[in-house]
């Protein structure tokens, strides 16, 4: 699409009714790293194995030079320059991937946190140490040049170090870092948190949101809200009422943003709820994955491309890219071309938001303004009546994702069904019982090695057989925090079932991955559009978080604290299990 521009694609999505030009988030302007010729033939010509490996290198000299450069060597040659020139341009105008960050060892970093001394078997206490050393090797910090000269570069400046996922992520992302940052937490490193806090909170100042990641190419979507929940997280642990007061405002601004660009109303026996889903108003493939994004539009009619651009876009914001969950309705169930994300009100994004709307009565509780604090009580009370409504199921005891279009729930089973309940979000106190039975059905508790994403194979990432560690976390403190001993229980053995398998494949491999093929034993995921990557933050973040809360009964060997993991399903009959908690 040579000379795209992102008005035209505005243009264009209005034509296909996708979204209107007010209250938008800003679009990237860079004609090299969001759109643009350039962008073209670079990634369509396929230099690099990963589309993402190009748009992350700086520039060697100022834009407008490289671009003057680039369009007369592209006249030259009719628009079409031969892959060996188009190689030596790129060497020649750009720098090397990562030349703008530099290795960083956070100061607050100590030996020995406390709660290495809270895990009783010695091997996980070793591996635990071991995780907790990584923090050192996923720290990253900007180079001057970035704020000297930001239009040379991708990456988007923040004033503050920050924890990177790792692998071909070496910039941060949003909600990645909420299980980063309770993992750092965990390692007394509250400073390092209240600097990643403040990376956040500036870019929710300058552009009204927290974007995807901290590259100007993610700026057209942000991903699941959890800024409001990070900065709980980090009061828990410090305290500090000070960097709450400074910083309130902001984290309203940022749920306001979710409020005028996300936000949908579905009609329910004559009523009008509002919720939230994943939106991205904005044409054009993904500057990351350009080349693929480019290849299945071309398998669509002209007319329906921009569309296709945009919901890919859409299932990014979401966090799940990609997934069965958006694929539901389209003539090919598996292909990504009928990907659909806005079209569904998501469990996950409503779990979220309503648990901020509590978080924010309750910051503005704490610094005495009354009239902010019924606010957002308002607000949550609306959400949670919403909730029961539009995606709450009592026959099944869970909440499914809402199909704007087909007015249904889908309902294969996902393991964001259940966030309501890791979120606090719900009235009827015998919901954990009826989760319990959910996941007894839906035969999800004889998976020996983690809670799979999905039960549908379609060669996406987020989707069976692959496990992911913030979903773990989703069903095991969700049912950890219920009442009920049984839920308590089947948690505890859940959260064995994902440690075995993350210190499995440690012992092997000697590293931590992003996802978990759970298919026969444990091993590094697979599918989706790039390989397994190795770090890994959030799945560290939610090793270390299982180990502080079960560290005392969690094994490494064989013979699990409780019971085997392929007896679980058979002992959640209350009366079995209930006999032997009594022992």
């Amino acid at each position: 699409m040579p000379g795209r521009t992102w008005k035209l694609c505005l243009l264009l999505l209005l034509g296909l009714g996708l979204g209107s030009l007010e209250a938008l988030p800003p679009p990237c302007e860079s004609e090299i790293y969001c759109h643009g010729e350039l962008l073209h033939q670079v990634q369509m010509a396929k230099l690099y194995q990963d589309d993402k490996q190009f748009v992350d290198m700086p520039l060697s000299i100022a834009p407008e030079q490289v671009l003057q450069t680039f369009t007369e060597l592209s006249r030259d040659h009719n628009h079409s320059i031969p892959r060996e020139q188009l190689q030596a341009f790129v060497q020649e105008h750009f720098q090397a991937k990562g030349q703008e960050l530099q290795p960083w060892t956070p100061a607050d970093w100590k030996d020995s946190p406390q709660f290495l001394q809270k895990i009783s078997d010695a091997k996980l206490r070793v591996w635990a140490g071991q995780l907790h050393q990584l923090w050192k090797k996923l720290g990253k910090k900007m180079k001057p040049e970035v704020l000297s000269h930001p239009e040379r570069f991708s990456l988007i400046y923040s004033e503050h170090p920050f924890i990177v996922p790792g692998g071909r992520f070496v910039e941060f992302y949003y909600w990645d870092s909420y299980w980063v940052m309770e993992g750092l937490l965990l390692s007394e490193m509250a400073e390092t948190v209240k600097g990643m806090l403040q990376n956040f909170l500036d870019l929710v100042k300058t552009y009204g949101h927290v974007p995807n990641g901290g590259r100007v190419y993610y700026l057209q979507r942000s991903q699941p809200p959890l800024l409001t929940l990070m900065m709980d997280c980090y009061l828990t642990h410090t305290n500090d009422t000070t960097f709450l007061q400074e910083n309130i405002e902001t984290l309203a601004l940022e749920l306001d943003f979710w409020t005028k660009n996300r936000t949908v109303s579905v009609s329910l026996e004559g009523k009008n709820y509002l919720l939230n889903r994943y939106y991205v108003p904005y044409g054009g493939p993904r500057p990351e994955s350009y080349s693929k994004d480019t290849e299945l539009a071309d398998t669509l009619p002209e007319g329906d491309r921009e569309a296709l651009w945009a919901e890919l876009k859409a299932g990014a914001e979401s966090g799940w890219d990609f997934s069965s969950r958006w694929l539901i309705g389209g003539p090919n169930p598996n292909s990504l071309s009928g990907i659909r994300t806005s079209k569904l009100v998501p469990v996950d994004l409503n779990a979220f938001l309503c648990q901020a709307e509590e978080l924010m009565s309750k910051f503005y509780s704490r610094l005495g303004n009354d009239s902010q604090a019924t606010k957002y009580r308002t607000l949550r009370a609306q959400r949670l009546a919403a909730l029961n409504a539009v995606l709450w199921d009592e026959e099944t005891g869970a909440w499914f994702d809402y199909d704007l279009e087909n007015k249904k729930k889908n309902q294969e089973f996902y393991p964001s069904n259940l966030t309501p309940l890791w979120a606090g979000c719900f009235s009827d106190p015998g919901v954990a019982d009826k989760a319990l039975k959910y996941l007894e059905d839906s035969r999800i508790l004889t998976y020996q090695y983690g809670i799979p994403t999905s039960l549908q194979k379609t060669g996406q990432q987020w989707d069976s057989p692959n496990a992911w560690a913030p979903l773990q976390d989703l069903v095991i403190r969700g049912l950890a925090k219920a009442p009920l001993p049984r839920a308590q229980e089947v948690a505890f053995q859940l959260a064995q079932n994902w440690i075995r398998t993350n210190f499995d494949v440690y012992s092997q491999k000697s590293a931590m991955y992003e996802k978990y093929d759970i298919s026969n034993g444990g091993q590094p995921g697979g599918g989706g559009e790039y390989e397994v990557q190795e770090g890994f933050g959030w799945t560290n973040g939610v090793v270390l978080m299982l180990l502080d809360r079960y560290g005392d009964r969690l094994t490494s060997g064989s013979q699990l604290a409780f019971l085997e993991p392929h007896c679980l399903a058979a002992t959640l009959l209350p009366s079995l299990l209930f006999s032997l908690l009594s022992r």
